[in-house]
Order: structure tokens, then sequence, then C-alpha cells
């Protein structure tokens, strides 16, 4: 599959780093330096516009090392990139550390990963179908 990429950053387009990467790095692209204080959040600009076709979106994840190491994540879990957006993919980070954490011109920030996806219709109906689990929800096995 092909994506069309507009790269209005100061950095090459971004690729896979090894044969079996399922995301590519997003690159900070700021002028300077960003001060990101404990739970503060920020909107990182990354330069880059993409055409993403119909059936696949865009998913915007934290990086391992920097959740891991530095406690930066993405204040909304994962950010989805709809097919038919056409603006500047930002990333939203959090620092959930009590540490403030730099975040320097060039870092990479969070991986960009494509999934195929199906729409739905949805079907209305007056009771579902029954099943050993039922409504059981939020630990119900006990852990």
């Amino acid at each position: 599959m092909k994506i069309k990429i507009l790269n209005k950053s100061s950095f090459p387009t971004p690729d896979y780093k090894t044969a079996g990467a399922s995301g590519i790095d997003l690159y900070a692209n700021i002028e300077g330096p960003i001060a990101l204080k404990p739970l503060e959040t920020v909107l990182i600009p990354t330069g880059l516009y993409l055409s993403i076709p119909d059936g696949y979106e865009g998913q915007i994840r934290a990086r391992s090392g920097l959740a891991l190491k530095h406690g930066i994540t993405l204040a909304n879990g994962i950010g989805t990139i709809d097919s038919d957006y056409r603006g500047e993919l930002g990333v939203i980070l959090i620092n959930l550390s009590k540490k403030e954490y730099i975040i320097n011109k060039g870092d990479r920030i969070a991986q960009l990963v494509f999934i195929k996806y199906e729409k739905v219709q949805f079907e209305e109906v007056d009771a579902l179908d029954n099943t050993t689990r039922g409504e059981g929800g939020f630990g119900h096995t006990g852990y």
C-alpha cells in the first residue's frame, strides 16, 4: 500500500528502521526546545501531512522508551488519523513523571502505524444473544 505524504518538516521522510517494524518514528518539528513540566500537555507538530486511503487509519502511538525512561506518553492514548484528514500531524504529549522533560528539535516523539479497518452497520434489536460471560465486566474473572 502507498501513502501519499507531504513533508514540510526539517527531516527526511520517515521510514521503517527494521524489517519487522510496524511503526515509523515521528520527529518533533519545532524551532527550539520545549520544556514539558510534570502533568503538562503539549501539542508537538511533525511537519507531515498524509493522504490515507479509504479503509485505513493512521494510529499515533507512544514510544515505549520515552514512557519507561521519562514518563512521556500520549495524552489521548492512541491518536487516530482518519482517511479524510489532510491537516498536519500533531502529537499530544503528556509528562506523567515528577521531573521536567525537554523536547528538542528532531527528537523521536511517537510512532505511526497504519491499520486496515471495516465500517459497520448497526442492526437494532430488542435483545442480544447470550454468552457464558454475559454482562460480566471489569474484574469479573477475579483479575
